[in-house]
């Protein structure tokens, strides 16, 4: 369930908000993949900063996707 929103959002380009750990996160999700250890997790860039982090999907609790929120990717450019 977790992912078919999480796809949703990345094809439309919503945000989406969401609890990580006791956190409140709004994100601009890029992509969906595994890591090392074998599990879910996705990368986004979250409002307050530049930077693209990595949100375990087992800790992510509270999905909301902010329907009135596109947004368009930041893609940097290397020099």
């Amino acid at each position: 369930m977790k992912s078919q929103l999480f796809y949703s959002a990345i094809y439309n380009r919503f945000k989406v908000q969401f609890l990580y750990g006791l956190k409140e996160v709004v994100l601009e999700p890029y992509f969906i993949s595994l890591d090392k250890s074998g599990k879910k997790v996705i990368y986004g860039r979250t409002d307050s900063s530049n930077e693209i982090k990595r949100y375990e999907f087992g800790r992510i609790a509270n999905i909301k996707i902010l329907n009135k929120r596109r947004f368009s990717p930041i893609i940097p450019l290397a020099s």
